[in-house]
């Protein structure tokens, strides 16, 4: 990894992030988080009722118009969230000791900023913690920096958003975004298989799981998402389809995704996956929009009212 010259992920914009001349994502050669906290949102398996220690990093490399993390996304870092490695790790360490017996550490959106995360999780090994490391991504990520975390990673959470290149380009300014997505998803299946390795008391350790959030208005691409994953890959892998889209930032002006989903969009999504045997996995209530709306301006847990 070139901070001089970064190829970090597909848009391989050659950056020198030691410099004021940024690539897309906006970050810097330091560390930007915005938020460490304890999330409970996640699927069932990831850190069950105790939850999951996520660390939010600031910025990404893609620029979902409908981003419901905007205000950590798509927003100028701001000097207040650069921090060192040292601290971040000291950040998750009172976390991991702070007797609620959580041992599940999630990075989300880590693709702009995997050295910093690599130097974090080699920060926690010599304080002697060594927690399930969970890569919580948008699946925007080159095979090729994928591959330098093997022995870092265990759970691996991309999500596979479009099928329609189309789409990918009017939503996320990303129009290779389906063959660069599945490239980096084939790569964590190589390293992972489709096995969720769970513990005793059912929480995951290891494995990989696929989410895919399903937008009012283009079921189709929904259901071509699913279709590439089925045959592109494996029918065997752990899928989470969500519902919980609510419209946000720039989608509260595009009439195509002014409004949450409807169940017949979702049950129509939901019967494709059964259809095309993706019968592994999980499926949220229809009201799941009203109950994951982060605020990251008011300070705290940014999930909590």
């Amino acid at each position: 990894m070139d901070i001089h010259n970064c190829t970090m992920c597909p848009r391989k914009c050659g950056a020198d992030r030691t410099s004021d001349k940024l690539g897309v994502c906006g970050i810097d050669a330091h560390v930007h988080i915005s938020d460490v906290c304890v999330h409970k949102g996640e699927e069932p398996v990831l850190g069950g009722d105790k939850g999951v220690i996520n660390v939010f990093f600031s910025s990404c490399n893609l620029r979902c118009v409908y981003c419901q993390n905007y205000q950590i996304s798509q927003q100028k870092p701001t000097k207040k969230e650069i921090t060192s490695c040292q601290q971040a790790a000291t950040r998750i360490a009172r976390f991991l000791c702070n007797g609620e017996g959580i041992n599940t550490v999630g990075f989300v959106s880590p693709t702009h900023q995997v050295f910093q995360m690599k130097t974090i999780i080699d920060l926690l090994r010599k304080r002697g913690y060594n927690p399930t490391i969970i890569y919580n991504t948008n699946a925007y990520d080159d095979p090729e920096t994928l591959r330098e975390l093997e022995g870092y990673v265990d759970i691996y959470l991309p999500d596979y958003k479009y099928s329609d290149p189309e789409l990918a380009v009017r939503l996320s300014s990303a129009p290779d975004y389906p063959d660069k997505a599945l490239a980096a998803i084939k790569e964590m299946y190589y390293q992972k298989g489709s096995r969720l390795v769970l513990n005793d008391e059912g929480i995951a350790e290891s494995g990989l799981i696929i989410r895919h959030l399903v937008l009012p208005n283009h079921v189709e691409n929904s259901i071509n998402a699913l279709k590439n994953i089925a045959y592109d890959i494996s029918p065997n892998i752990h899928i989470s389809l969500m519902s919980q889209y609510y419209p946000e930032y720039k989608a509260l002006e595009m009439p195509d995704l002014n409004r949450n989903i409807t169940a017949d969009e979702y049950e129509k999504v939901c019967d494709a996956a059964a259809d095309l045997g993706l019968v592994k996995g999980w499926q949220q209530q229809l009201n799941s929009s009203t109950n994951y709306r982060p605020d990251f301006d008011k300070g705290g847990n940014p999930f909590e009212g």
